[in-house]
């Protein structure tokens, strides 16, 4: 025992030594078009473009993102309905982290790298994924600098580009964009190997992504009809998008925006179910010898459209003076393998949103914010229709640009499951107060 931890005691100074000159430059440096960890990132959406940067060699940041979490929830369902985990009660709950690592690798080329340290759903380090962004490319010409002044190149695996909600969703330990403590319902975010060209002139931005359509790699041939893992029949996944961002006045601001996710065969796709961190709700709504580990969607719904799915998400933001209003509009429509197989008609879901914040002061240092979210359509088959809904009211401060406290009051309701299943008539609500740090 002696040995082993004096073995990992080295590893851990070995480590240290190895990141502290690359956390100094990270704080002496300034990667190119890169989007801040700390309060300047909010309501950045695609990375800035600036095609005129100088470049004096190869620069690392290290940064990271520190969520600690106190949650007071209750929950219930109807009678007869199966069982609620019946430990439920306030307390602390399992700290999360994430590690960033940004890379100036040359003029106008930056790697982006993200480490999931610790997770609701994978306490152990995980990496969530890396891609090399291109403001600049390597080839000499006029032509070639006319066309990357207005173009951005993404090319890894990386977290799609679908929809402008995941711009300002928690992400394990980063959850510093996020004015309220939980994400949307029905969630939208996956990570998939791609590419992606941006483009962006006179206020508009076009954005076209091709995709392997998984949350990660296969090199297996198909399989027969019957299959329900990745190698049935896999295809890639198609993503646009096309917004409108306008600086009307020097507090006056309103972008909008349409995206477009499509894949009429993918083996497992996990549009609403790619999310490897898990919930800030815990253990609400799971069953009686539920964990927080393996049972990590708490209080989020996912149609299921794992096969063939067309999903589009319209967003709008308005931000006058403190004012901020976001709002979004989803719709998608899929099946499942097994539901194809037997030619069962697709499923539609239709999600809505509302925030309205109010940013505080000069700095905006405080904030105060209302959510209103739900989710209607055929979650479980084409007979039924269900119904799930959520009312946040929280409030948020910034002691810093990189330290932030927030807490809301949620209550989310049920409606339209059969008794047999454990959401029928179900409701929790309570309160959640997160400690943040972004850098």
């Amino acid at each position: 025992m002696k040995r082993f931890l004096t073995n990992c005691l080295k590893k851990v100074a070995a480590l240290a030594l190895i990141l502290s000159p690359l956390a100094m430059q990270g704080q002496q440096y300034k990667i190119n078009n890169f989007r801040p960890y700390d309060q300047n990132g909010i309501n950045i959406f695609e990375s800035p473009k600036d095609s005129v940067s100088s470049f004096d060699g190869l620069k690392v940041r290290i940064g990271a993102g520190f969520t600690q979490q106190f949650q007071s929830l209750k929950h219930k369902n109807s009678t007869g309905s199966p069982a609620l985990y019946p430990r439920l009660t306030s307390g602390f709950n399992l700290a999360q982290a994430n590690l960033n690592i940004d890379v100036q690798l040359a003029d106008g080329i930056a790697l982006n790298l993200v480490t999931y340290l610790s997770s609701r759903h994978h306490n152990e380090a995980w990496v969530k994924g890396g891609y090399i962004q291109f403001d600049k490319v390597p080839f000499k010409g006029k032509v070639w600098d006319e066309i990357m002044k207005v173009t951005t190149l993404k090319v890894g695996h990386m977290q799609i580009n679908y929809g402008d909600q995941h711009f300002r969703r928690s992400d394990g330990g980063q959850t510093l964009y996020n004015p309220f403590i939980e994400n949307y319902i029905m969630d939208a975010f996956a990570t998939e190997i791609g590419g992606e060209v941006i483009v962006r002139k006179y206020g508009l931005t076009g954005v076209v992504s091709v995709t392997n359509g998984l949350i990660n790699g296969g090199v297996q041939s198909p399989l027969k009809p019957g299959s329900t893992t990745e190698t049935y029949k896999r295809k890639a996944s198609l993503i646009a998008k096309l917004a409108y961002d306008k600086q009307l006045a020097e507090k006056v601001r309103v972008r909008v925006a349409g995206s477009i996710y499509h894949n009429n065969s993918s083996g497992r796709s996990t549009l609403y179910a790619g999310d490897r961190t898990g919930s800030n709700y815990f253990l609400v709504m799971e069953g009686a010898t539920a964990n927080a580990k393996d049972n990590f969607t708490s209080g989020r719904v996912s149609p299921n459209l794992t096969n063939e799915i067309t999903a589009f998400q319209f967003n709008a933001l308005v931000k006058a003076y403190g004012f901020e209003l976001f709002g979004t509009f989803e719709q998608a429509k899929g099946r499942t393998i097994a539901e194809k197989q037997v030619n069962t008609a697709k499923r539609d879901v239709n999600q809505y949103a509302v925030d309205a914040i109010y940013r505080i002061g000069v700095k905006e240092n405080l904030f105060l914010g209302v959510r209103y979210n739900q989710v209607k359509g055929e979650l479980i088959n084409t007979t039924t229709k269900q119904t799930v809904d959520r009312v946040a009211v929280g409030a948020g401060w910034f002691l810093t640009k990189n330290i932030l406290l927030k807490g809301e009051y949620v209550n989310q309701n049920y409606k339209g499951y059969p008794t047999t299943n454990i959401l029928s008539g179900g409701n929790f609500k309570g309160v959640v107060i997160q400690a943040v740090v972004g850098f």
